[in-house]
């Protein structure tokens, strides 16, 4: 229990500081690129865990589990990573870190529609109270930055996807999350860097160039600004915060089970806006501290609920 809770803290403290780092990494590189190092660096860290946990299965990769790897890769480090990225860049650090929080709201409604699980009455609980926490943060009616709300949402939305599709292709090919994570980083930053070639390219660049929305995705760079004096937040980045963030997490999932790790995501959205606040110098208001502990609220039910339902099965 004493080893699950140190690993549940500094899980906690690295992701709490992942949209502050993220938020200054930005300012250097560009949010493409950013996401490509972050997770090359973080999925070379988990990469000796996962190998470690394939020769305990006893299990030799093969053709079809690169496939699974390459459909996860895409959907987390593509897709949802990047719109995660371009969130921070747009938005504040604070507030995408509480939205994106919500994550497991919509992978509740994912394992629904696609896994057909039941849905406990805490679930529906913790889902109604985590829209109310959303909608008291982002104001409707005040949205002042809707490109930022926007895309932290769908990164959300997409990630919370991501881990209903991962849950079921490891339960497919019998691989746990430590592979299956360390994998899918090592997949997804191949695909991404597949991608940035192809915007390299003469006549797609300047294609990109001639659509204003689309002039930052044109021929975007791979090491430019990786130097001496950016070479600490992009250690920090991608090894602490990715790599170290996750390792951590699983540690704690292995060694203290779902309700223990699951705390990780129950402290971050607390922790974040305050880091924001001493290291950046971001404002919280009150409607933010209101739908934060309403989300808190909605977590409170979801683990309750959880511990409830393991205790009647044993």
């Amino acid at each position: 229990m004493k080893k699950s809770l140190i690993y549940v803290f500094i899980s906690t403290v690295l992701f709490s500081l992942m949209e502050i780092a993220l938020k200054i990494a930005g300012n250097q590189f560009n949010p493409i690129q950013l996401n490509l190092i972050r997770f090359t660096l973080g999925g070379l860290v988990i990469l000796p865990f996962a190998i470690s946990r394939l020769k305990k299965l006893h299990h030799k990769l093969h053709w079809e589990d690169w496939k699974i790897f390459s459909l996860t890769g895409f959907l987390c480090v593509v897709v949802s990573m990047t719109l995660y990225q371009l969130a921070i860049l747009y938005g504040e650090p604070a507030i995408v870190a509480v939205l994106f929080s919500c994550n497991p709201v919509f992978a509740l409604i994912f394992a629904y529609f696609i896994l057909h699980e039941n849905v406990s009455r805490s679930d529906i609980i913790s889902l109604v109270l985590s829209v109310i926490g959303l909608l008291v943060i982002i104001d409707p009616f005040k949205v002042t930055n809707p490109i930022g709300v926007s895309l932290a949402i769908l990164a959300a939305a997409t990630f919370g996807f991501y881990g209903i599709m991962s849950q079921a292709s490891s339960l497919k090919v019998h691989l746990d999350g430590v592979v299956m994570t360390g994998f899918t980083f090592i997949a997804g930053a191949a695909e991404l860097l597949v991608i940035i070639l192809i915007t390299k390219i003469p006549s797609i660049a300047n294609w990109m160039n001639s659509i204003s929305w689309l002039k930052e995705f044109s021929d975007i760079p791979i090491f430019t600004n990786v130097n001496l004096p950016n070479l600490w937040i992009l250690a920090f980045v991608g090894l602490a915060v990715t790599g170290g963030g996750f390792a951590f997490y699983f540690l704690a999932l292995q060694d203290g089970g779902v309700s223990m790790a699951s705390l990780v995501f129950f402290f971050k959205p607390v922790l974040s806006p305050i880091f924001a606040f001493f290291l950046i110098g971001e404002d919280i208001n009150l409607p933010t501290m209101i739908g934060i502990a309403i989300i808190i609220c909605g977590s409170i039910v979801t683990v309750v609920g959880y511990n409830t339902e393991k205790a009647k099965i044993e």
